[in-house]
Protein backbone atom coordinates (compact mmCIF):
# COMPACT_ATOMS: atom_id res chain seq x y z
CA UNK A 1 0.00 0.00 0.00
CA UNK A 2 1.33 3.07 -0.55
CA UNK A 3 1.82 6.28 2.17
CA UNK A 4 -0.02 8.60 -0.09
CA UNK A 5 -2.66 7.62 -2.91
CA UNK A 6 -4.57 10.53 -5.37
CA UNK A 7 -7.39 9.39 -7.00
CA UNK A 8 -9.37 11.36 -9.70
CA UNK A 9 -9.03 14.14 -7.34
CA UNK A 10 -11.06 17.45 -8.21
CA UNK A 11 -10.56 20.94 -6.49
CA UNK A 12 -13.53 23.81 -8.11
CA UNK A 13 -14.34 26.61 -6.47
CA UNK A 14 -17.88 27.92 -7.67
CA UNK A 15 -17.34 27.72 -11.68
CA UNK A 16 -13.57 28.11 -11.29
CA UNK A 17 -12.29 24.58 -11.83
CA UNK A 18 -8.68 24.75 -10.06
CA UNK A 19 -7.41 21.04 -10.33
CA UNK A 20 -8.94 17.96 -12.49
CA UNK A 21 -8.50 14.50 -12.19
CA UNK A 22 -5.25 14.32 -10.39
CA UNK A 23 -3.62 10.85 -9.73
CA UNK A 24 -0.71 10.04 -7.44
CA UNK A 25 0.56 7.49 -5.68
CA UNK A 26 3.65 8.85 -3.08
CA UNK A 27 5.59 6.22 -1.12
CA UNK A 28 6.96 7.40 2.72
CA UNK A 29 10.07 9.57 2.38
CA UNK A 30 9.67 10.66 -0.74
CA UNK A 31 10.61 14.05 -2.01
CA UNK A 32 8.36 15.14 -4.58
CA UNK A 33 8.92 18.78 -5.86
CA UNK A 34 6.00 20.56 -7.55
CA UNK A 35 6.28 23.20 -10.50
CA UNK A 36 4.27 24.81 -13.13
CA UNK A 37 3.14 28.47 -14.01
CA UNK A 38 1.86 30.73 -10.91
CA UNK A 39 -2.07 30.12 -10.91
CA UNK A 40 -2.38 26.25 -11.80
CA UNK A 41 -3.16 24.84 -8.39
CA UNK A 42 0.56 24.00 -6.81
CA UNK A 43 -0.07 25.44 -3.37
CA UNK A 44 -4.40 24.91 -3.61
CA UNK A 45 -2.87 20.99 -3.44
CA UNK A 46 -0.34 21.53 -0.48
CA UNK A 47 -3.27 23.05 1.61
CA UNK A 48 -5.11 19.92 0.84
CA UNK A 49 -2.56 17.57 2.09
CA UNK A 50 -2.35 20.14 5.13
CA UNK A 51 -6.15 19.72 5.43
CA UNK A 52 -7.39 23.15 4.86
CA UNK A 53 -8.60 22.52 1.92
CA UNK A 54 -11.21 19.85 0.89
CA UNK A 55 -11.59 17.97 -2.59
CA UNK A 56 -14.66 18.45 -4.62
CA UNK A 57 -14.44 14.98 -6.01
CA UNK A 58 -12.23 12.01 -5.76
CA UNK A 59 -9.91 10.82 -3.21
CA UNK A 60 -7.01 11.81 -1.01
CA UNK A 61 -6.29 8.79 1.29
CA UNK A 62 -3.16 8.40 3.84
CA UNK A 63 -2.22 4.95 4.37
CA UNK A 64 -6.00 3.95 2.72
CA UNK A 65 -7.61 6.05 4.90
CA UNK A 66 -9.02 9.58 4.58
CA UNK A 67 -7.18 12.27 4.87
CA UNK A 68 -7.45 14.11 8.75
CA UNK A 69 -9.59 16.95 7.69
CA UNK A 70 -7.50 19.48 10.03
CA UNK A 71 -3.88 20.15 10.30
CA UNK A 72 -2.27 18.25 12.99
CA UNK A 73 1.38 17.60 14.35
CA UNK A 74 1.60 14.94 11.16
CA UNK A 75 1.97 17.24 8.78
CA UNK A 76 4.29 20.11 9.50
CA UNK A 77 4.33 23.45 6.85
CA UNK A 78 7.35 26.03 5.47
CA UNK A 79 5.82 28.90 4.19
CA UNK A 80 8.22 31.44 2.15
CA UNK A 81 6.92 34.32 4.64
CA UNK A 82 8.75 33.56 7.90
CA UNK A 83 5.97 32.13 10.06
CA UNK A 84 7.86 32.91 13.69
CA UNK A 85 6.29 34.51 16.51
CA UNK A 86 8.22 37.85 16.72
CA UNK A 87 7.44 38.13 20.84
CA UNK A 88 9.41 34.91 21.46
CA UNK A 89 12.86 34.03 21.16
CA UNK A 90 14.33 31.34 19.04
CA UNK A 91 14.12 29.01 22.04
CA UNK A 92 10.79 29.43 23.01
CA UNK A 93 9.28 29.79 19.10
CA UNK A 94 10.26 26.24 18.44
CA UNK A 95 9.43 24.97 22.00
CA UNK A 96 5.58 26.46 21.89
CA UNK A 97 4.80 23.36 19.86
CA UNK A 98 6.03 20.88 22.01
CA UNK A 99 4.26 22.69 24.80
CA UNK A 100 1.05 22.83 22.83
CA UNK A 101 0.72 19.42 21.55
CA UNK A 102 1.59 18.09 25.31
CA UNK A 103 -0.81 21.15 27.39
CA UNK A 104 -2.69 22.59 24.84
CA UNK A 105 -5.21 24.18 27.67
CA UNK A 106 -2.00 26.02 30.08
CA UNK A 107 0.24 25.98 27.06
CA UNK A 108 3.33 25.66 29.05
CA UNK A 109 5.56 22.74 30.31
CA UNK A 110 7.13 22.20 34.00
CA UNK A 111 9.60 20.48 35.66
CA UNK A 112 11.14 17.01 33.88
CA UNK A 113 8.63 17.71 30.99
CA UNK A 114 9.87 21.21 30.41
CA UNK A 115 13.49 20.07 30.22
CA UNK A 116 13.28 17.07 28.45
CA UNK A 117 11.30 19.23 25.80
CA UNK A 118 14.13 22.17 25.75
CA UNK A 119 16.56 18.97 25.29
CA UNK A 120 14.57 18.17 22.08
CA UNK A 121 14.52 22.49 20.97
CA UNK A 122 18.34 22.57 21.91
CA UNK A 123 19.33 19.68 19.33
CA UNK A 124 16.85 21.08 16.73
CA UNK A 125 18.53 24.34 16.83
CA UNK A 126 21.88 22.40 17.01
CA UNK A 127 20.66 20.73 13.69
CA UNK A 128 19.77 23.97 11.85
CA UNK A 129 22.83 25.81 13.05
CA UNK A 130 20.75 27.84 15.23
CA UNK A 131 22.10 27.30 18.32
CA UNK A 132 24.84 30.40 18.96
CA UNK A 133 20.75 32.46 18.25
CA UNK A 134 18.84 30.64 20.82
CA UNK A 135 17.86 33.84 22.87
CA UNK A 136 17.89 36.62 19.96
CA UNK A 137 14.53 37.30 18.91
CA UNK A 138 13.39 36.81 15.24
CA UNK A 139 13.69 40.44 14.22
CA UNK A 140 17.76 40.09 15.16
CA UNK A 141 17.84 37.38 12.44
CA UNK A 142 18.54 37.51 9.41
CA UNK A 143 16.08 36.27 6.60
CA UNK A 144 18.09 32.51 6.07
CA UNK A 145 17.99 32.15 9.60
CA UNK A 146 14.59 32.80 10.25
CA UNK A 147 13.98 30.87 7.42
CA UNK A 148 15.86 28.23 9.30
CA UNK A 149 13.60 28.92 12.34
CA UNK A 150 10.97 28.07 10.57
CA UNK A 151 12.27 24.80 9.94
CA UNK A 152 13.44 23.57 13.03
CA UNK A 153 9.54 24.50 14.46
CA UNK A 154 8.87 21.97 11.97
CA UNK A 155 11.23 19.65 12.63
CA UNK A 156 10.56 19.51 16.21
CA UNK A 157 7.17 17.88 16.01
CA UNK A 158 8.70 15.31 13.47
CA UNK A 159 5.79 15.35 11.23
CA UNK A 160 5.32 12.08 8.51
CA UNK A 161 4.55 14.73 6.10
CA UNK A 162 6.41 18.54 5.63
CA UNK A 163 4.87 20.70 2.92
CA UNK A 164 7.38 23.69 1.59
CA UNK A 165 5.29 26.30 -0.12
CA UNK A 166 8.27 28.50 -1.91
CA UNK A 167 9.77 28.72 1.53
CA UNK A 168 13.75 29.53 -0.07
CA UNK A 169 12.10 32.05 -3.24
CA UNK A 170 12.67 35.24 -0.61
CA UNK A 171 16.40 34.41 -0.30
CA UNK A 172 19.32 35.50 -2.61
CA UNK A 173 21.39 32.60 -4.10
CA UNK A 174 24.07 31.87 -1.54
CA UNK A 175 21.67 31.66 1.24
CA UNK A 176 18.95 29.37 -1.03
CA UNK A 177 22.05 27.10 -1.73
CA UNK A 178 22.78 27.19 2.02
CA UNK A 179 18.82 26.33 2.79
CA UNK A 180 19.41 23.39 0.27
CA UNK A 181 22.32 21.70 1.85
CA UNK A 182 20.35 21.85 5.09
CA UNK A 183 16.41 20.67 3.76
CA UNK A 184 18.41 17.47 2.21
CA UNK A 185 19.99 16.81 5.50
CA UNK A 186 17.23 16.98 7.75
CA UNK A 187 15.12 14.60 4.90
CA UNK A 188 17.97 12.21 5.17
CA UNK A 189 18.35 12.47 8.90
CA UNK A 190 14.14 12.18 9.19
CA UNK A 191 12.68 10.14 6.67
CA UNK A 192 10.13 12.51 6.41
CA UNK A 193 7.54 12.82 3.40
CA UNK A 194 8.11 16.17 1.57
CA UNK A 195 6.23 17.68 -0.71
CA UNK A 196 8.13 21.46 -1.89
CA UNK A 197 6.51 23.93 -4.29
CA UNK A 198 8.96 26.19 -6.04
CA UNK A 199 8.99 28.10 -9.31
CA UNK A 200 13.00 27.10 -9.69
CA UNK A 201 13.32 23.84 -12.21
CA UNK A 202 16.64 23.77 -11.37
CA UNK A 203 15.94 23.98 -7.51
CA UNK A 204 13.40 21.01 -8.36
CA UNK A 205 15.55 19.12 -10.02
CA UNK A 206 18.24 19.46 -7.31
CA UNK A 207 16.53 18.49 -3.98
CA UNK A 208 13.43 16.35 -4.99
CA UNK A 209 13.78 12.63 -5.49
CA UNK A 210 10.64 12.64 -7.80
CA UNK A 211 9.21 16.29 -10.41
CA UNK A 212 5.46 16.62 -10.64
CA UNK A 213 4.53 19.25 -13.04
CA UNK A 214 1.27 20.80 -12.58
CA UNK A 215 -0.29 21.76 -16.05
CA UNK A 216 -3.38 22.97 -18.10
CA UNK A 217 -3.64 20.30 -21.03
CA UNK A 218 -7.04 21.43 -21.87
CA UNK A 219 -7.76 25.92 -22.39
CA UNK A 220 -10.57 27.58 -23.82
CA UNK A 221 -10.15 30.92 -23.83
CA UNK A 222 -13.64 32.23 -23.95
CA UNK A 223 -14.17 30.10 -20.37
CA UNK A 224 -10.66 30.35 -18.84
CA UNK A 225 -11.76 28.63 -15.32
CA UNK A 226 -13.84 25.95 -17.25
CA UNK A 227 -10.48 23.15 -17.13
CA UNK A 228 -8.11 23.09 -14.65
CA UNK A 229 -4.52 21.93 -14.02
CA UNK A 230 -3.60 18.05 -13.71
CA UNK A 231 -0.08 16.26 -13.44
CA UNK A 232 1.16 16.53 -17.01
CA UNK A 233 4.91 14.91 -15.52
CA UNK A 234 5.76 12.62 -13.24
CA UNK A 235 9.54 12.04 -12.92
CA UNK A 236 11.65 10.20 -10.85
CA UNK A 237 15.01 12.34 -10.28
CA UNK A 238 17.97 10.44 -11.98
CA UNK A 239 16.33 9.48 -14.83
CA UNK A 240 16.25 12.68 -16.45
CA UNK A 241 18.28 14.73 -19.08
CA UNK A 242 18.84 18.39 -20.59
CA UNK A 243 16.02 17.75 -23.09
CA UNK A 244 13.15 16.52 -20.72
CA UNK A 245 14.56 20.02 -18.30
CA UNK A 246 14.21 22.13 -21.21
CA UNK A 247 10.76 20.27 -22.63
CA UNK A 248 9.22 21.01 -19.00
CA UNK A 249 10.71 24.87 -18.89
CA UNK A 250 8.76 25.29 -21.99
CA UNK A 251 5.24 23.77 -20.90
CA UNK A 252 5.45 25.85 -17.76
CA UNK A 253 6.12 29.35 -20.00
CA UNK A 254 3.63 27.95 -22.65
CA UNK A 255 1.04 27.65 -19.13
CA UNK A 256 1.89 31.19 -17.32
CA UNK A 257 1.74 33.29 -20.60
CA UNK A 258 -2.33 31.46 -21.09
CA UNK A 259 -3.07 31.87 -17.56
CA UNK A 260 -1.87 35.79 -17.59
CA UNK A 261 -3.53 36.02 -21.07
Amino acid sequence: MSFITVKNLWKQYGDQIVLENLNLSVSQGEFCTLVGASGCGKSTFLKMLLGQETSSQGKLLLEGNTFPREPDRNRGVVFQRYSVFPHLTVRQNVLLGLELEQRPFLGKLFGSARREALKEVDAMLESVGLAHAANKWPHELSGGMQQRLAIAQSFVMKPRILLLDEPFGALDPGIRGDMHELILKLWRDTGTTIFMVTHDLYEGFHLGTRLLVFDKVRNDPQQPEAFGATITYDLPIGQNDRKIYKSIETSVSKTARSLSA
